[in-house]
């Protein structure tokens, strides 16, 4: 069964379908309820759930998931972004250490953090990621690890904080293309987050960021985009297909094909970046451990 996505257009409803190469396969399986499980009983939050996650089943299914700290109420109120918004809880300084046992439990490999912006804080939680960093390594020494960070709202001191503990990846997603920045990100910068990705990898850092498709970018604007991240040396990138998570959220403009989804990752590849993830099902996080082990 397709399920229409409705969006009014000069004061008309038009629908946009879903093509069948976006269909996944509902979450099922014992290494699905064993996650499921974990999660509930230490109380964690992933991004898995709290971003709508597409490939929530796959993922889980395979034993793996991407926490994210410092709560689940984001202080940001991004168009596509399916996270709560609104006044954040105090921060639980418990928190890294349970995250570290889950990781630790799993006998995760490699393990991916996320977090929500926390604006709200004169560190922007940079403390509390350090924290968790540490706690993963203490609890699980052969576990590598990508942090997928904020951009701190520009505040450089608390960046570097998280980067003194060297994760294996730093990521940071641009999310969209620099005309749709405000419409998309509305409290972030296009040009402020390229220099955070600049400052990640002046560090030494492998870098890493992606951007979503569909939601009216051009041919162009995605090939400067990629440019751009090109420009301040970003290591791997991630393409995938916008999807609306509900009707306050922006429309989705186009379903951009898998025949065109393949273009730019040889595309990506000609332009140096050491690997690409570009795929209709992608996310940041998608297939993360090969962003390490495939490098």
């Amino acid at each position: 069964m397709q399920i229409a996505t409705e969006y009014k257009v000069e004061n008309k409803i038009e629908k946009i379908r879903k093509p069948k190469w976006l269909r996944v396969k509902l979450p099922t399986g014992e290494n699905y309820r064993k996650v499921r499980k974990l999660v509930d009983e230490h109380k964690l939050h992933t991004i898995c759930e709290s971003g709508s996650c597409p490939n929530m089943g796959e993922c889980w299914g395979a034993g793996t998931a991407t926490f994210m700290i410092l709560g689940n109420i984001c202080t940001r109120s991004c168009g596509f972004c399916a996270v709560q918004t609104g006044r954040p809880d105090e921060v639980d300084e418990f928190e890294p250490g349970r995250v570290a046992h889950s990781v630790k439990t799993m006998g995760v490999k490699h393990a991916v953090i996320t977090s929500v912006d926390r604006d709200d804080l004169s560190d922007g939680g940079a403390n509390i990621w350090a924290q968790t960093v540490r706690a993963i390594r203490k609890q699980s020494s052969g576990t590598t690890l990508e942090t997928l960070l904020p951009d701190f709202a520009g505040k450089w001191q608390n960046l570097e904080i998280v980067l003194e503990e060297a994760p294996e990846i730093v990521s940071h997603n641009l999310e969209t293309v620099r005309r749709l920045t405000k419409q998309v990100r509305i409290q972030a910068k296009y040009d402020r987050s390229l220099e955070a990705l600049f400052r990640i990898k002046k560090a030494g850092m492998r870098t890493k960021s992606g951007i979503m498709l569909g939601l009216g970018e051009s041919h162009q604007e995605v090939v400067e985009t990629m440019e751009d991240m090109r420009s301040v040396g970003v290591d791997i990138v991630t393409l995938g297909q916008y999807l609306q998570p509900t009707p306050k959220h922006l429309p989705v403009a186009e379903f951009v094909t898998p025949e065109r989804f393949e273009e730019y990752k040889q595309l990506g590849l000609e332009m140096g970046f050491k690997y690409v993830e570009s795929g209709p099902l992608v996310r940041s996080s998608y297939h993360a451990e090969k962003h390490i082990f495939d490098m």
